[in-house]
């Protein structure tokens, strides 16, 4: 009975959705190692990778091949369960964030005589930000995993420094976006997107200082320069991932391209309207050109994603790491006063406003 009462349609099209993405997902992580070599190649004034197929655009996928290949190695002191869970856990907070991105507007079709809407979001939950920061605090538990069950000090030291970084952050983070919150009035991130895009005003014009907190913050979530303590070769041989090797390697590091890409696109949703298209009213477009108006909406969510791994990269190859003692001092003593800040203004100008005071 209950398998008759389920809409096997409704099923079918999140099923769909979840691959969709996560193919995405992993094919964006693949080309971002690519864009990283190229860019960084143009910005030290080099070619980068040229060899692999025409301006090396199969890199990726000998890159890929070659962990494939590698031998599979398990040290014989590790702990052979929590070694192998590392990685896979990892990868799956990793992936699982995106469950809650809006990709586009709904659009509408027909099949077998009935008229389907199809949500391009995989779950529009009510708790969508704290889903959010739920899933994100979990990936600590990948790195620490990883770095004790090896069973070597470097990869422990490196393990304990990036759970500690993470935490730290994580605070200033949530900080910033209560002030987003006080505006929005809503934990659901296609709600917030509504909200832009009826508005016509992005959310980064409201909340400049949040969004640079935030930004700030996914630098260092993500473990990209100049926050990489994790993994600071001259100071830790290789971080906290040392004794991996293959895929188990491999997953480590797609988990944080894929973090970097799902970053771009939370940061994108809450600050830059999700999909909303610049200039544009998408209600008016859409009676106009119908369902073409997701596919634009995608491509315009896609195009500032690729704005901020832009940025990522960018960051990595001009800016210089930071000692642990500067990165604890800028989390704790600048950025988390600065939230309350931001969060203490904001409150201040809402009040003015709901009292109806002109300022």
């Amino acid at each position: 009975m209950i398998l008759l009462a389920l809409d096997w349609g409704f099923l079918g099209e999140k099923l769909s959705l979840v691959v969709i993405i996560i193919l995405v997902s992993l094919f964006i992580a693949m080309y971002e190692t690519y864009a990283e070599r190229k860019i960084a190649g143009f910005i030290q004034d080099r070619l980068g990778p040229d060899r692999a197929g025409p301006f090396g655009i199969f890199q990726p996928l000998a890159d890929g091949l070659k962990l494939f290949m590698k031998e599979e190695i398990i040290p014989n002191t590790s702990n052979k369960l929590l070694f192998i869970l590392g990685p896979c856990l990892a990868m799956m907070t990793a992936l699982m964030t995106s469950a809650v991105i809006p990709w586009g507007s709904p659009f509408h079709f027909k099949i077998w005589g009935i008229d389907r809407m199809v949500n391009l979001q995989i779950a529009d939950i009510n708790i969508g930000i704290l889903y959010v920061f739920g899933v994100v605090s979990l990936g600590v538990y990948g790195i620490m995993i990883g770095g004790w069950s090896s069973n070597n000090k470097f990869s422990l030291i490196a393990a304990l420094r990036g759970a500690s970084q993470m935490i730290s952050y994580e605070l200033a983070m949530g900080l910033s976006l209560i002030a987003l919150l006080m505006l929005t009035g809503s934990l659901r991130l296609g709600e917030i997107v509504d909200q832009q895009t009826q508005r016509g005003v992005w959310n980064v014009f409201y909340q400049p200082l949040g969004f640079l907190i935030f930004i700030i913050c996914a630098f260092a979530e993500c473990n990209r320069t100049p926050f990489d303590l994790p993994e600071a070769e001259n100071e830790l041989n290789f971080g906290y991932h040392q004794e991996y090797s293959s895929m188990k390697l491999g997953f480590y590091l797609f988990a944080e391209y894929i973090n970097m890409f799902i970053s771009g696109a939370v940061m994108a949703t809450l600050f830059f309207g999700g999909y909303d298209i610049p200039f544009v009213n998408d209600v008016a477009l859409g009676h106009s050109i119908g369902n073409w108006l997701p596919v634009l909406q995608f491509i315009c969510l896609f195009a500032k994603i690729i704005g901020f791994i832009f940025l990522f990269i960018w960051v990595r190859w001009t800016i210089p790491r930071f000692r642990y003692d500067q990165l604890m001092d800028l989390g704790w003593k600048k950025l988390v006063p600065l939230a309350l800040v931001n969060m203490v203004i904001t409150g201040g100008l809402i009040l003015l406003k709901q009292n109806h005071w002109h300022f």
